[in-house]
């Protein structure tokens, strides 16, 4: 008779295999599952400082980038945390800042904290190598701002992308801009009729603030063109909303979609003030 091999133990070996395959898919699911938890109580903790620091009525969004996060943990150095809050009231009657609907946002490039402590909430050692801040002026806060001279509404911000405005040539690409085209869309009031304008001009960063300056108007009823010189300084608006997060100074401005975005940098911070 022909011998035969027992099938038995290849099917053990089979199901030794799956269960250690099992138990690795468990671990590691474990693991990722510890390591968010563990991103998220740090996330928490920044909250809570950059909601003092920043002077926020809630806690803004904070991310902690880059994954697995304890291997940043051990080191003590957080690449890329991302920290937003939107719709803020900024008010300094001494600084004549009085804006109410704001975007702030910071990106914070290697921030560096024992992991004991960031979840302990003791952050008052912790540095930042650098602090990209910006903060968006929508069209909330401009339209508030023109009616204080001349009755706007449905004020619009947009990129003023005709061809004229797009062929000024950059002496260094990489150079902050300091200078945007822009187009403001609206209605105003004239002698109880309603008048729809298209504005276009730039906005410049002068001393940390934006200022406005229209160079053309159109209206939908040519005959009212003896308003446009009077339209054009109402729109010749000053905005400044004071220093970015972590007291970056404005350095670069640019125009988009519904707000125009003020931003600037700064290196060697405190997470929190000491």
């Amino acid at each position: 008779m022909t011998a035969h091999t027992p099938a038995r133990p290849r099917k053990k070996k089979s199901r030794r295999g799956k269960f250690l395959v099992i138990i690795l898919l468990v671990l590691g699911v474990l693991l990722v599952a510890a390591d968010f938890a563990l991103a998220a109580a740090g996330e928490y903790q920044i909250a809570q400082r950059m909601r003092e620091k920043l002077q926020l009525d809630e806690d803004p969004s904070v991310r902690i980038n880059g994954f697995p996060f304890i291997l940043q943990a051990l080191r003590g150095d957080y690449k890329h945390v991302e920290i937003r809050a939107y719709g803020v009231p900024i008010k300094d009657e001494q600084q004549g800042v009085d804006l109410r609907d704001l975007d702030i946002e910071a990106d914070l490039r290697h921030t560096h904290v024992e992991l004991a402590d960031l979840l302990a909430g003791n952050v008052s050692k912790a540095t930042i190598d650098q602090v990209d801040g910006s903060i968006k002026i929508k069209a909330l806060d401009l339209n508030r701002l023109a009616n204080q001279v001349t009755p706007f509404d449905k004020l619009s911000i947009e990129p003023d992308n005709r061809a004229a405005a797009t062929q000024t040539p950059t002496p260094d690409p990489k150079a902050p801009k300091t200078t945007a085209a822009i187009k403001l869309s609206g209605q105003t009031n004239v002698a109880g009729k309603v008048v729809t304008l298209t504005a276009y001009g730039q906005i410049a960063l002068v001393s940390g603030a934006i200022q406005i300056n229209i160079d053309d108007i159109e209206l939908d009823d040519n005959s009212l063109k003896q308003i446009i010189p009077q339209l054009r300084q109402a729109l010749a608006i000053k905005i400044d909303p004071g220093t970015l997060p972590f007291g970056a100074k404005p350095t670069a401005v640019e125009v988009e979609s519904g707000a125009f975005k003020l931003s600037g940098l700064i290196t060697d911070v405190p997470l929190v003030q000491r």
